[in-house]
């Protein structure tokens, strides 16, 4: 079966790469060498616990940009390269905030699937935040990778959507307008949860599209969640009590997993 087909619950795991060359935490010491050591590391205990699939992501490049630079671009595509031979499940990625880098990397690493936000208009931290999903789409056609899944992040964290419309609409075009594969609620903040009622009201709007919560999901609100969602993407859980930015600590995927399975309907 598929990471999307539905006719199961999907756990999308974050591997988060640290700080890339160029970016204001970059380990310049450790070099790309600790780079890759440390993501294996996550990957593994990932992997060891069960997860569906592995997302990789450089959410360690803060403060975040809206168009990637070449050196972290192509320092990303190398780390998820050299990490691939250990992977035993689908994994994905996501360059924050460039869609059409994450296009890229995907493609040039063999990516089953893309995470970005390619439809909407955002203020944001990151100032006034226009992304173009035609664009990348056109370079996935133009690439020769019409089987690249591209999940699409409706409501981005760090920003605030310009757009008066309701998340169950603003959902529905994406999917119509836009030709989103699954569709991705996220609350305000990385690790935060996304509003119940906006995943009720998405999935009333799209019965047969993929949803996903795209944030904020553990071990204690993971059934409700699950009850309207057709899987999820977890960072912060499973990293060391819980701090996005600390190490992935694999007793804490193996009960969340071990709960998940439990769940009525988990298949």
């Amino acid at each position: 079966m598929g990471l999307f087909d539905r006719r199961e619950k999907t756990v999308i795991a974050m591997a988060h790469i640290g700080a890339l060359p160029g970016a204001p935490l970059y380990d310049a010491d450790g070099g790309m060498d600790r780079l890759i050591e440390n993501v294996i590391k996550d990957v593994e205990k990932l992997q060891a616990g069960g997860v569906s699939a592995i997302m990789f992501g450089n959410e360690n490049d803060r403060p975040y940009e809206l168009k990637g630079s070449v050196e972290s671009i192509a320092a990303m595509t190398a780390v998820v390269s050299a990490v691939k031979p250990i992977l035993k499940v689908p994994f994905g990625v996501n360059y924050l905030w460039d869609p059409y880098a994450t296009v890229a990397i995907a493609t040039a690493t063999g990516a089953s699937f893309a995470r970005e936000i390619f439809t909407g208009l955002f203020a944001s931290d990151m100032g006034l935040w226009e992304p173009n999903a035609a664009k990348a789409l056109r370079l996935r056609r133009q690439l020769g990778r019409q089987d690249l899944k591209l999940l699409f992040n409706i409501n981005a964290e760090f920003a605030d959507s310009l757009d008066t419309r309701a998340i169950a609409l603003r959902a529905k075009s994406a999917v119509f307008s836009s030709l989103a594969d699954v569709i991705l609620v996220s609350g305000p903040l990385t690790g935060q949860p996304a509003e119940m009622s906006n995943l009720k009201s998405v999935r009333e709007a799209l019965p047969d599209t993929p949803l996903f919560a795209n944030t904020g999901v553990n071990i204690d609100n993971v059934s409700d969640i699950m009850s309207i969602a057709d899987g999820c993407v977890i960072g912060t859980h499973f990293k060391v009590d819980g701090d996005t930015w600390k190490a992935v600590d694999g007793a804490r995927v193996q009960r969340f997993m071990d709960k998940l399975r439990a769940l009525p309907h988990a298949a």
